[in-house]
């Protein structure tokens, strides 16, 4: 036998022994021998060194060839695309002078592993432009990234091209086709390439088994697994994973259990980040342990998804720390947007969101998802001022934001009360074409509900048109019902039964509490009884909380009580909250001391409890039953919210407590406030004293009234706007009855109109009209 045929064969025998450490005496033998020269020899040695994982080594043979082959390139190519080094495969895949099919489908495989799927189709067109004809494998690759982004109608193209070249029989195409279908949710064409196949493979029971379980026949794919006699380990994934996707966790650990130790074969990375996956749902620690301690006995690679499963496991596990020390040990290089979501989120369970921002900033290639995702979490524990900063960040340095980056932007904007940051955002997303996206138009009716501007979240809902969703729908509602347009809620809500478009318990408790703004006791009743009659809806305390609202805003006390002691669930302290409210309305002096043991049994520190109490007590005349239970208030040391107004100019915000001394313009504010007062009084205001629930002089009690929060901004905003603008006051309390009618007041005054956003709803005084006030209900009146 030639020399160069022994050694080929060496170099095969150590591939299928596995012996990566016989390679090199055999390449020693092969340069001695002056054999180095020739290539089919060399493309032995390359091809021997890729595969056991020698891949620089290869390279080196590849760099030392004296002459190459197409084969030379295609083997070098296939190795680093296989291993992820997509920059190095392209490299060589472009010294190539005319790519074949192994050369292109090398980099088609690469893109599909690496998860760049639209690269991958482009790389395929490419492909068929420069008339190479794909193969089978070609094609099941293809298909597989139209499976994993559930792309339909590339898929088709790709099944119509298979059955015009002759390649559509061919058993892993069809398979291929099957899997396509299933997981894009054509589950009528799966099973019609599925009943054409005639000779099936394990692999095709495989996508009989995933058919199942991506159309959620659970119990059909475990009978089909549990009559397949040969299992691979796509056999056992495809009922591990498919448990584990559709939440059957517990299942899915079970299954792993019984593939360890009925079966030869060895899990794989997509069994291991199943399972592991599974604990984290069940937040299943121990078991998670004890999966990541097998993962260490087989010295499994943890580099990639099985690493990233482990990171998002101890994450949502609670093991947090174990879960960064396990980050340091390997690094950030091939964390993904999943694992450090997880990671993001465990920090902010535990209130510490600078280690993700350490991890985020360590990332060297961070995508719109990781952008998004810490802006997210940033917004979700309350920073909003940092979230707006990395999103600056992101427009000059990072990628561009997609719609779901912006749809977080505008919910913090929407914190914030920033029209102006909101409409920038809403800018942004008209610029970028996202703005009709569906996430983007939900966040905007939120945002400019949010900042006072009603119209504008209607602009924004009439255009979503044909592709507004649930979410859209409740956004609307509750922003008009918030904004005192309750009719028009309800007669939204009425249009959204009609499209058939089923409302959920959010949904409800904006059409309740529309009820309530507008007085409309009979059909909150009606209403109530729909949400769980019709749409099998179980009351939660909110919707609730809504009806002791209705209730005890009607005056209808008793009504409001009995609701309550034969409400569905405990009553917490928004509802008896709720009924002190009323009856602080309605001076009912017994029940609300009824409401408020009530409530201070449940939370002995709410300052607001003691506060309605001494309330209800002052605006009876019983100002020394109100001094006691400000007395109880003050021993038992329970400190009382302090009402604030605050108001954005420009992108300043600025704060007023009543009896404000401290703002630098105080001594233009309160002369330009004395001016306001004595012009609304010309007017016919007159001052509602009894809003002052204190045993005071008449005076003192109309300089309190004076100063009150909101009117200071008001006055403080007036100077620095210009006319003829909008302003817009938040409130963190509620507007009481003589600032109610003191604004309505300074509207017709100034000719500007005024929105006030206080703790439960937006007012808004345009003029002498006071738009909230189809909301002037009995309630209103009694107010008034």
């Amino acid at each position: 036998m030639p020399e160069v045929d022994i050694y080929a064969s060496l170099l095969q025998t150590s591939l299928k022994i596995k012996d990566p450490f016989a390679i090199k005496p055999v390449h020693a033998c092969i340069i001695k021998g002056g054999l180095h020269l020739g290539v089919f020899l060399m493309n032995n040695l390359m091809n021997a060194y890729a595969k056991t994982g020698f891949i620089s080594d290869a390279r080196r043979v590849f760099d030392e060839m004296p002459t190459k082959n197409i084969s030379s390139h295609n083997t070098l190519l296939s190795a680093y695309a296989k291993h992820g080094n997509i920059r190095q495969a392209l490299g060589i895949f472009n010294e190539i002078p005319e790519p074949d099919s192994v050369s292109w489908t090398a980099m088609i495989v690469g893109y599909n592993q690496m998860g760049r799927f639209e690269v991958t189709f482009r790389m395929f067109l490419q492909m068929i432009k420069c008339k190479v004809m794909p193969t089978e494998y070609t094609l099941t690759n293809v298909l597989a990234s139209c499976a994993a982004i559930e792309s339909l109608d590339i898929g088709k193209r790709i099944h119509s091209f298979a059955v015009k070249l002759g390649l559509s029989g061919y058993v892993s195409v069809a398979n291929s086709l099957v899997n396509m279908y299933a997981k894009s949710s054509d589950v009528k064409t799966a099973v019609a390439v599925l009943d054409r196949i005639k000779l099936k493979n394990t692999s095709t029971w495989n996508s009989i088994i995933s058919l199942h379980m991506q159309t959620g026949q659970v119990n059909q794919a475990l009978a089909q697994f549990e009559e397949l006699k040969e299992r691979d380990i796509v056999s056992w994934n495809s009922m591990i994973s498919g448990y584990n996707q559709h939440g059957f966790d517990v299942e899915s650990l079970k299954l792993f259990s019984e593939m360890l130790k009925e079966s030869k074969l060895k899990p794989d990375k997509y069994t291991l980040a199943s399972v592991l996956s599974a604990c984290a749902s069940l937040e299943k620690l121990e078991i998670g342990k004890q999966i990541h301690a097998y993962i260490i006995r087989t010295e499994f690679d943890t580099s990639g998804a099985v690493g990233n499963a482990l990171i998002s496991m101890y994450s949502k596990c609670g093991g947090v720390e174990i879960a960064q020390k396990f980050l340091h040990i390997c690094g950030t290089s091939t964390l993904n947007i999943i694992a450090f979501t997880a990671l993001l989120d465990g920090h902010i369970k535990i209130g510490d969101i600078n280690p993700a921002r350490k991890i985020f900033d360590s990332l060297k290639n961070r995508d719109v998802v990781a952008w998004t995702a810490m802006i997210v979490g940033y917004t979700q524990n309350g920073h909003n001022n940092e979230a707006m900063e990395l999103f600056r960040s992101m427009l000059k340095q990072g990628p561009m934001p997609n719609s779901y980056t912006l749809a977080a932007m505008l919910t913090v904007s929407s914190n914030l009360a920033s029209l102006n940051h909101g409409k920038q955002i809403h800018s942004t997303s008209i610029k970028l074409g996202v703005e009709s996206s569906i996430s983007v138009s939900n966040a905007l009716i939120n945002m400019y509900a949010k900042a006072g501007n009603i119209n504008s979240a209607k602009e924004v809902f009439g255009l979503v048109k044909w592709r507004k969703d649930s979410v859209s729908w409740t956004s609307m509602i509750m922003a008009l019902a918030q904004h005192g347009h309750g009719e028009e809620a309800l007669e939204l809500f009425e249009k959204m039964l009609a499209f058939n478009i089923k409302p959920d318990h959010i949904t409800y408790i904006g059409v309740l509490s529309a009820c309530t703004h507008v007085g409309l006791v009979e059909k909150g009743r009606f209403y109530y009884n729909m949400m769980k009659v019709d749409h099998k809806i179980e009351p939660t305390s909110s919707h609730c909380a809504c009806m002791i609202d209705l209730y005890g805003r009607a005056g209808l006390l008793g009504e409001a009580q009995s609701f309550i002691e034969t409400m569905p669930i405990e009553p917490d302290v928004i509802a008896w909250g709720s009924l002190l409210a009323s009856c602080k309305v309605h001076k009912n002096i017994e029940l609300a001391a009824i409401a408020a043991e009530k409530l201070l049994s449940i939370e002995p520190k709410n300052s607001g409890a003691y506060s309605a109490l001494a309330n209800v007590y002052s605006a009876s005349g019983k100002w020394e039953e109100a001094a006691k239970i400000r007395k109880s208030m003050k021993d038992r040391k329970v400190k009382k919210e302090q009402g604030i107004s605050w108001v954005q100019i420009k992108s300043e915000v600025h704060i007023f407590g009543a009896e404000d001394s401290i703002h630098p313009q105080r001594d233009e504010i309160y002369p330009k406030m004395d001016k306001i007062w004595e012009e609304i009084k010309k007017m016919g205001f007159e001052p509602d004293l009894a809003s002052v629930l204190h045993d005071l002089d008449q005076e003192l009690k109309e300089q309190i009234l004076k100063h009150h929060s909101e009117k200071l901004a008001i006055a403080f905003a007036l100077m620095n706007t210009p006319d003829n603008t909008s302003i817009r006051i938040m409130k963190n309390l509620r507007v009481c009855n003589d600032c109610h009618s003191a604004i309505k007041f300074i509207s017709k005054l100034v000719d500007r109109e005024i929105i006030v956003r206080d703790a439960t709803r937006f007012h808004h005084f345009k003029n002498d009209a006071n738009i909230l006030c189809p909301s002037i209900s009995l309630y209103a009146r009694k107010l008034m």
